[in-house]
Parts: structure tokens; sequence; C-alpha cells
């Protein structure tokens, strides 16, 4: 570390009590604080988008990039000396540099350099020389002394400083040589900028997998698309081709019930002629032919009258205009694509409507009850389709007033499922109406009966067996044994000779208990003790 006293002699400067300190004196130096900036406004970097807090001097304050000036003055020289100035008069074009000094000067600067007692033995260089030199910047001046060059480093303000400085603001810091100080300062930054490349790498790395993910997403995104394209102008022309079906359908079924109509027209027209003629015929002679001619032709006259009499013949169309087209539908595959959409020319009837299912006239109270409707047309087929308007109505005898909830489930072939919960036993009358109309069998009239009654017995050979030998145990069927057994066994009297209830005597293991429950019976006669 140089002295402040022996700077300023070498700098031919001195100073009364300008001895610098040494010792502990120097090291309660380093403790002091230097003076900060106030930041006043910031400004954004236009390369980076860094905030940057502008300190108290404004924009000229800032930290010169000379590094960047550096490159600037080099891109200019290898440009043929254009936009170079003289450092000294700046008014003419540098033509040598003196290496010295670090000036780039012109022809007349340059003789005028040569000609100084201190600088005539200065290194010149012509700027042709200098295109392959990696710097040719000015020496870096003090801010604050322009005439001063930049060569000590206060430590104490972590800048560089010059001659003036360090006997003006800096008096007292600390300071060196910027040449003996940078190998420390060099080193903190290389650590710095050796924790610093792991995260360059890191970065590097995760934007090349952020762009090998774009270029996959891009990818990806054009295959998925091109699978849409493909899905929907296949779907396209499936629904197409459907359409083109049913258009066919339809005009193969316009057809077919004109032609109906047309021959059932011709078939009526000519029968009408016919009766026509023969009225006509029959009045004429009424009233016109005498006694012997009627009783002449009468016999003709009769037969021809008794032959059209007899013709059979519809008042109604063969055919109706009954064609409807069901949207929601399924229609099947075309193309391999699921389509919908069906004409149907089928109208359900309800005279043809049939009413299927075990509860249809019986249920039990808070149970449910279910039976079917299958719907079909006027020739008894089967609709083969769902959507009608199907109504059901549940309603108790003697509170025709509170009705049922029913539940109607279109399944969709031309059948539906009708539940329903009747909450007390009774009789109830049920409706069923399509299209307005009762279907076959409707109005019926439905016995509810009470809740299904569980046996609170055991299902026994007998009760011997189901009791494990016990003498006061009971069974409903009445059998008792010798020994004093109360219950039935097997070959004794009263048993009835095969498995039954031990609480009511039932035979069928899955019937409902008739049991009355009578508490003057022997509590053992109601529930058998099951091994």
């Amino acid at each position: 570390m140089w002295s402040f006293q022996s700077l300023l002699d070498g700098a031919g400067v001195t100073l009364d009590g300008g001895a610098a300190p040494s010792g502990e004196d120097h090291l309660s130096w380093t403790e002091l604080k230097p003076r900060s900036l106030q930041p006043q406004i910031g400004i954004l970097c236009p390369v980076c988008d860094a905030q940057v807090d502008l300190p108290t001097g404004g924009v000229k304050a800032l930290t010169i990039d000379h590094l960047a000036m550096n490159d600037v003055m080099l891109e200019s020289l290898r440009g043929e000396g254009q936009g170079l100035a003289c450092d000294l008069c700046s008014d003419r074009e540098v033509e040598k540099r003196c290496q010295t000094c670090k000036a780039n000067l012109c022809h007349f600067c340059c003789q005028a350099h040569r000609r100084q007692k201190k600088t005539t033995y200065h290194t010149m260089v012509d700027l042709k020389d200098l295109k392959g030199y990696s710097r040719v910047g000015k020496p870096i001046l003090c801010p604050a002394h322009p005439a001063e060059e930049l060569r000590l480093f206060c430590e104490l303000c972590d800048r560089p400083v010059c001659r003036d400085c360090v006997v003006g603001e800096h008096r007292e810091h600390p300071y060196d040589f910027t040449s003996n100080v940078i190998h420390k300062h060099g080193d903190s930054v290389r650590e710095l900028l050796r924790g610093t490349q792991p995260h360059v790498e890191a970065l590097e790395e995760a934007l090349a997998q952020i762009k090998s993910t774009n270029s996959a997403l891009q990818e990806r995104v054009e295959a998925v698309a091109a699978d849409v394209q493909r899905f929907s102008e296949g779907y396209i022309k499936a629904i197409e081709e459907h359409r083109d079906k049913l258009l066919k359908q339809l005009e193969d079924i316009r057809v077919q019930k004109e032609n109906s109509l047309q021959l059932q027209k011709a078939q009526l027209e000519q029968l009408l002629a016919d009766m026509r003629t023969g009225v006509e015929f029959t009045e004429h002679l009424l009233t016109s032919g005498s006694d012997l001619e009627i009783l002449i032709t009468k016999g003709v006259v009769v037969e021809r009258l008794r032959k059209l009499n007899k013709v059979e013949y519809s008042t109604c169309p063969g055919v109706n205009e009954k064609i409807c087209f069901s949207p929601q539908e399924k229609a099947g595959q075309c193309r391999g694509y699921e389509v919908y959409g069906a004409i149907n020319t089928k109208q359900v009837d309800p005279a043809k409507c049939v009413l299927q299912g075990e509860d249809l006239h019986r249920a039990r109270e808070k149970q449910t009850a279910s039976f079917t409707l299958l719907c079909k047309d006027a020739a008894g087929e089967s609709m083969g389709r769902g959507g009608d308007n199907i109504h059901v109505a549940v309603v108790p005898k003697d509170k025709k007033d509170s009705p049922v909830r029913t539940m109607v489930q279109d399944n969709k072939d031309g059948s539906y499922y009708v539940s329903y919960i009747p909450k007390e036993p009774g009789i109830y009358t049920v409706w069923v109406c399509v299209r307005e109309q009762h279907v076959q069998g409707s109005p019926f009239t439905v016995n509810v009966r009470r809740k299904h009654r569980p046996h609170p017995g055991v299902f026994h050979c007998c009760t011997f067996c189901s009791s494990g030998g016990q003498k006061n145990v009971r069974c409903a069927c009445g059998g008792t044994m010798p020994g004093g057994y109360q219950g039935c066994g097997h070959g004794h009297k009263g048993h009835p000779g095969r498995p039954h209830w031990s609480c009511c005597g039932k035979f069928s293991e899955k019937s409902e208990c008739t049991s009355t429950g009578d508490q003057s019976a022997p509590r053992s006669l109601l529930r058998t003790v099951a091994l």
C-alpha cells in the first residue's frame, strides 16, 4: 500500500502535516462509511430492461462504459478513420496515435507534440498500424479533475480516483494504485462470475428445452389440427351421405304413398262409376219403364245392384300423411361415424298398445310397483323407437285428489317402463294414455296390500332339530313329541311332514308371514331358537 505523503512527493505536491498515518490509525479509516448518493429517479436500460436509479448528478453521473467507447473507436478506425477527430484540436482527422499519452492526434498536433520537451520521445504510431490493436481508447480522465488521469483506487469509496482527489474529497481515505489492487478486486469479480456462469448454462439449457418443447408443441398442434381436419371432413362427408340417404328414403316413401293413393283413387272412381251407372239405370227404369219392362229387367238389375252392394271398400285413405323426422334417434354408422336422424312413418295406435308386468294389478304399500307399456302402430307392429307422449296417473280410489307420483322411463325401443310407490294400502285406479287416448286395458285397478311381513321364526324341518332338543319350544304347526316336548318332531303327532315356518306354519320359504302375533300365546311359539 502506497503512503499518502510518498505519492504527493512523487507528484511534486507538499502539504503541511500531510503524512499518511499507518498502523491502528490506518485500520480505523477502513471503518469509515463512504458518502452515499441518494437516487431521485429511475430509468430503464434499453438493452436489458433493468431499472437503474439515477444518482444526484443525473445522467452525467452514471458510470461510463469505457470498454464500449473503445469498441466504438475501433469500429471507426477500421472504417478508415471516419468519424475520428483529433483529441487535442477536435478539428482535423486523426493520423497518428501517441502510445505514451494514449491520444489520437492529427498531423498538426502530432508535430506540436514532438516539439514539446516533455513529449519529444513519446512513441507515435500511424493510424493504419492500429487496426489490429484491441485497445485504442483515450486515457480515462477524472470527471472531477479533467486534467488528471484515474490511476488510483480509493478503498473506502470503492472507486477509482486521481491525484487531486486524494488531497481533496478523498483525503485521509486508504488508497493504492489501480495496478496493485486489481488482483484483489478482479478475483472477487471472477468469484462472482464463477457463481453466475452456472446460471447462464442453466438458463441456456432451460431456453433450449423451451425451444425444443415449443417445437414439439407446434408439431403436436399441427398433427392434432390435421386429425381434427381429417375427422371433420370425414364427418361432414358421412353427414352428407346420411342426408342423401334420408332424402332418398323420403322420396321413396312419397312415391309409395302416392302410388297407393292413386291406386285407391282409381279403384274408388271405377266403383263410383259402376254405382252411378247402376243407380241411374235403375232409377230410369223405375221412373220411365212400364210394369212389364220393369218385371222383365228386374232380374238383371237386382243381380247387378246386389253385386255392387257387396263390394267392400274403405272410405278412409289407405295411407296417411304422417311422416316425421327424429333428429335425436340413432341411425347407426356411416363411413365409420355415428350418425343421428331417422324418418319415421309409423304412428302409435293407442288401441294396439299393450300393458305388461307382474305388478300390473297388485302392489305393496311403500314398495315400488312397475309395469311396461309396449307401443304399437295400427298394424300391431312395435314402434321400435321412443319419443311418444305418455301420460300415466295413479289415483287412490278414496283419495282422488292425492295422486301418486309416477316415473316413466323411455327405453327408446317403443317400450316404456312405468314405476310408482303407493303410500297406503287400498284400491288404486291407473290411467295410461298415449296421444291423450287410453291404451288397451286402461284404466285398470290395482289392489295395494300392506307391506310384506317377514317371518320372525325359522324355516325348519322340525322343532327338535332347530332348537337342539329343547322341550319347552313350540311350533306353529301344533305338533308335539312324547316325553314332554312341546314342539314338533319327525314322524310324531301334528308334524306336517315337510319343512315349514315355526312362526306361522307356512310351507313356502318365500311366503309372507300370517301369524297374528297373539300376546296370549306362549312366547316360544313365535320364534324358535336357531342353532
